[in-house]
């Protein structure tokens, strides 16, 4: 996906949390089919959207991220604003639910 990029447990403070961009992180794994419908949804929205940062994070390949923040269902998007959790969605959504979101962040 070409506007967004997969963090993991290693680089998720560097890459999110000191952003100094606002960043949607999007947990995710293969087996969820949810999952796999909004990624092209995700995709286009991150596109359109200035200034938000998108990234996806496997949940089954990174447990402690997950785990720190409380994930338990997904697909889950959590929006980071100078480090600090800022706004979560989960379950599918619409590409507008989506631009709309991320237009707010």
């Amino acid at each position: 996906m070409a506007n967004v990029a997969s963090v993991n447990d290693t680089d998720f403070d560097s890459e999110v949390l000191n952003s100094k961009t606002p960043v949607v992180v999007d947990f995710w794994a293969e087996w969820c089919g949810p999952c796999k419908a909004l990624s092209p949804l995700l995709e286009n929205a991150a596109a359109n959207a200035k200034g938000v940062k998108v990234v996806k994070m496997n949940i089954e390949e990174n447990l402690e991220t997950p785990t720190k923040f409380g994930i338990r269902s997904i697909p889950t998007l959590m929006a980071f604003k100078d480090g600090q959790l800022a706004g979560t969605m989960v379950g599918l959504r619409s590409q507008a639910e989506l631009e709309t979101w991320l237009g707010s962040l």
